[in-house]
């Protein structure tokens, strides 16, 4: 109740009243993505985005994935997200879930694994309840992710990357999570949103975590290059939200140099004008 009150007053009636006159009336997935009409609303926000980034580029498919699902509360809104969102648009979307079903895997033994957060085993999954919610879209990719990773695009033949939540708490499976972005038959859209989910605590700092991993792979990584979502705030009734700070994009710059190359020849052979 307290929790309740508390937001009331920060923020403004007109807005949470609209939103849920918005959840009652069902609407289009455009307007539950601007207005956090879900259980996962960075999910939707990411995933929605994909959509538009896919029909740009003239695709019909592409992989919604979860690195870290524990409980599967959020592989699940995923999942029902994906459902909607490609009943409306016709994308297909595909979905995918990493974890070591057995919690969290040993730490690398420093700092940069932040003991001061979490143990190893922390966050274990329920795999035959979990399975019990899960449909033929989804499937369960398990495994410490350093190994199930490299093999992942061989195995499971997924449409391009679309849409990536990072949520393995730890520096070494999220820094081995990125290498998805340095697989040699990788498949991805130009620009993939993506959110990761510990980067906001008091306890977070750019030397440890996932913000370390994600420095790191930028300094290793020629083809992609992860940067904030730049304006993701602009025009968002709720342009507070925290998960807006979380998300990310990245930006295939191999392809896009490519691009660049192709269309400079392009031009090149253009006849010149009278």
């Amino acid at each position: 109740m307290r929790a309740a009150i508390a937001r009331l007053i920060r923020e403004p009636l007109i807005r949470l009243g609209a939103r849920a006159v918005f959840s009652l009336l069902n609407p289009a997935w455009r307007t539950r993505a601007l207005w956090d009409i879900s259980d996962r609303p960075q999910y939707l926000l990411g995933m929605a985005a994909a959509v538009e980034l896919a029909k740009r580029q003239g695709a019909t498919a592409f992989s919604a994935i979860e690195f870290g699902v524990a409980g599967g509360t959020g592989l699940c809104a995923m999942q029902a997200d994906a459902e909607m969102l490609e009943r409306e648009t016709g994308m297909q979307i595909k979905v995918y879930g990493f974890d070591t079903a057995g919690g969290l895997p040993e730490f690398i033994g420093d700092h940069r694994d932040h003991p001061d957060l979490w143990q190893p085993g922390d966050y274990p999954m329920d795999f035959d309840k979990l399975r019990k919610r899960l449909t033929s879209r989804t499937e369960l990719v398990l495994g410490n992710v350093r190994d199930t990773v490299h093999s992942f695009f061989d195995r499971y033949s997924p449409p391009p990357l679309g849409f990536i939540s990072f949520d393995l708490d730890l520096y070494s499976s999220t820094k081995a999570a990125l290498e998805i972005f340095d697989a040699p038959h990788r498949r991805m859209l130009l620009h993939v949103p993506c959110y990761f989910d510990d980067i906001h605590f008091i306890a977070n700092y750019r030397f440890a975590g996932e913000l370390l991993a994600i420095d790191e792979f930028n300094e290793r990584s020629a083809g992609v290059k992860l940067d904030r979502w730049h304006g993701v705030k602009n025009g968002r009734p709720f342009p507070e939200r925290y998960f807006l700070d979380q998300m990310y994009v990245a930006h295939d710059i191999a392809a896009l140099s490519t691009l660049g190359a192709e269309a400079s020849r392009a031009r090149a052979q253009l006849p010149l004008q009278a």
